[in-house]
């Protein structure tokens, strides 16, 4: 049932590829941000669970 109503939209095809390009897409971006991101900058997201500087807030 299911293959017959697919068969039926024209062009159905491209999905899939748009698809694929979108998650290869995203993947090389993300590969290349994490290549390219500084060192400071890992470093400081690293350390912000531990900061004890930051304002902790208060109970009633």
């Amino acid at each position: 049932m299911y293959k017959e109503i697919l068969r039926s939209i024209e062009h159905i095809e491209i999905y899939p590829i748009i698809s694929l390009l979108i998650f290869v897409t995203f993947f090389v971006g993300m590969f290349i941000w994490v290549v390219r991101v500084p060192k400071t900058y890992v470093d400081h997201m690293k350390s912000l669970p531990m900061d004890e500087h930051e304002s902790t807030p208060t109970q009633p």
